[in-house]
């Protein structure tokens, strides 16, 4: 059961910290390509700004629900129930 939890454990933070890369590298390209359109065609600021924002927040949804499948592996563990009806008695 230890190496069950223990490896659980794992694929919790791997979940959780790729995710949060993927992220951040996500955002910070989408925020490089933002500053150089608006320094390109400073007229498109707001339209841009607003799709920015729009983008940002899809890529964040993405990473909150890998950390919201974590959880649910970290403290209602699916796995739990099948190790524990193959124990032998």
């Amino acid at each position: 059961m230890e190496n069950i939890l223990g490896l659980v454990a794992l694929a919790c933070g791997l979940i959780v910290g790729l995710g949060a890369i993927g992220a951040s590298i996500g955002i910070a390209l989408m925020g490089g390509k933002f500053l150089e359109s608006s320094a390109r065609q400073p007229e498109l600021i707001n339209e841009l700004q607003t799709k920015m924002f729009i983008l940002a927040g899809l890529i964040d949804a993405a990473f909150l629900i890998g950390v919201a499948i974590a959880l649910l592996f970290a403290f209602a563990n699916p796995f739990a129930s099948t190790f524990l009806a193959n124990l032998p008695k």
